[in-house]
């Protein structure tokens, strides 16, 4: 769905888009797999119900402040997988941290976004990502066969700054030679990717199942990548 428009007075120029839970999605078969290595047996069905409850909490700490609360999400996802909080806990977090680099546990393509991303880039508008990140997205994304479709990747890993520190959009942007007020940018987060993105200057869609209506018209709210190509439409860029 689409909220209230947004001011159209400046045209869309370049679109953003969060990684994780917007191009790629946990992939908890692969977690499944990596947690039997460690003896610690978890279906993916299980994880994948966890995954909600994990997602709020979340987003109440980065809403409180806290940066990339990655370990915090595991354990959250873990607890409400298993019931329980599994014997060596930490340590099994510890190590899927260590691995992330090496074997990205993010990499189940969402739905249609890779490909709005390309139908974008084809209509002349610049596409880039800001995630935060651990440093190795580009890897990730050559090694799934995305090699070379963002003219951008802010990495937080790499950059040292994480959303919503207005510091990575505003980096973005001067990347892509593009103003924040002709950039929107796509993420699931509230707190870190909607009101980062517009506390920078530039629009926002607020992406995914947990997304809620906002009066704010420079915030549309997109269900799957179908809403969020209305919600560009609406804001009047094609895609």
């Amino acid at each position: 769905m689409v909220d209230d428009p947004a001011d159209r007075t400046v045209p869309i120029a370049a679109v953003t888009f969060d990684a994780g839970q917007t191009l790629v999605e946990l992939d908890t078969e692969l977690l499944s797999a990596r947690l039997a290595e460690r003896g610690v047996v978890v279906q993916a069905v299980d994880l994948d119900a966890a995954l909600p409850a994990a997602w709020r909490r979340y987003e109440q700490l980065v809403a409180a402040g806290a940066m990339h609360p990655w370990k915090q999400l595991m354990g959250s996802l873990l607890d409400g997988a298993l019931g329980s909080s599994p014997p060596e806990r930490a340590s099994i977090i510890d190590w899927l941290w260590n691995e992330q680099p090496r074997r990205n546990l993010w990499r189940r393509p969402v739905p249609g976004m890779i490909e709005l991303a390309g139908r974008l880039a084809a209509a002349g508008v610049v596409v880039g990502v800001i995630s935060n990140s651990e440093g190795r997205l580009a890897e990730l994304f050559d090694e799934i066969g995305w090699h070379g479709r963002f003219a951008v990747i802010a990495d937080s890993g790499r950059l040292g700054i994480d959303k919503p520190d207005s510091r990575i959009f505003a980096w973005t942007c001067q990347q892509l030679g593009v103003p924040p007020a002709a950039v929107v940018h796509i993420g699931d987060s509230r707190a870190a990717d909607v009101d980062g993105a517009v506390a920078a200057g530039l629009r926002a869609i607020w992406f995914g199942p947990a997304a809620q209506p906002s009066r704010d018209p420079r915030i549309a709210v997109a269900r799957d990548a179908a809403e969020v190509a209305a919600a560009l439409r609406h804001w009047g860029r094609a895609a």
